[in-house]
């Protein structure tokens, strides 16, 4: 019974989650949910009292993934295709929970719990993400920043991963959002960045951004 139980609340916010970024989660009620994967509205009541509640449980695997895949390694020291490969993995999350940043001060509007806890990963777990990222960078010698400018620098690179895919809707509004939107998003980090790469990690630096250069 735990087993079933469990198997069918993951199903609920992963098909949500699917719902959501293809319709936008305003157009999508728990009865459209129910009806995507064939069970009744009370069996999903059974595990959710309302929308809210599982988008909240979304929002929990959207910092669980970003905490993890961007966590400093331990053991061994970074160099540059660590720096593409967060800026990757962070459009990659970006674009796994797109919903959640076409109307985020909506979905918070309506979902205090949510509106808490984001700012708290936001203003302090992102925070610390970024700013040990670029400590460490400028601990090898791949950047070269003052240790005052790296909330400033940091931000910057949030807004423009944040915003990105609303962005490209906008600017591109005739073409899909693909791939290739990921790559554009990281060349523009690279661009915001490449002032401060060290000139010795230069070429390597620039090698990273040609591989994002591709349509």
């Amino acid at each position: 019974m735990q087993k079933t139980r469990i198997k069918t609340y993951d199903r609920i916010v992963q098909q949500s989650l699917t719902l959501f970024n293809e319709h936008g989660e305003r157009s999508i009620t728990t009865n459209h949910i129910a009806a995507h994967l064939g069970i009744s509205p009370g069996n999903l009541y059974y595990h959710f009292r309302n929308k809210e509640e599982i988008v909240y449980q979304i929002f929990l695997l959207y910092r669980g993934f970003i905490t993890e895949r961007l966590a400093v390694p331990q053991d061994r020291a970074m160099d540059v295709t660590d720096l593409v490969n967060y800026l990757d993995t962070a459009f990659e999350a970006m674009w796994r929970f797109r919903f959640m940043f076409y109307d985020l001060p909506g979905l918070m509007a309506r979902n205090p719990q949510l509106q808490r806890d984001y700012h708290q990963f936001v203003h302090n777990e992102m925070k610390a993400i970024l700013e040990g990222h670029f400590r460490e960078f400028i601990r090898l010698g791949l950047l070269q920043m003052a240790l005052e400018d790296i909330e400033a620098v940091s931000i910057n690179i949030w807004l423009v991963v944040k915003f990105w895919f609303a962005f490209e809707q906008t600017a591109r509004p005739n073409e899909p959002i693909n791939e290739a939107s990921g790559h554009r998003g990281v060349r523009q980090v690279l661009a915001l960045l490449k002032p401060y790469v060290s000139p010795e990690f230069l070429p390597l630096f620039q090698q990273q951004l040609v591989r994002h250069l591709q349509p």
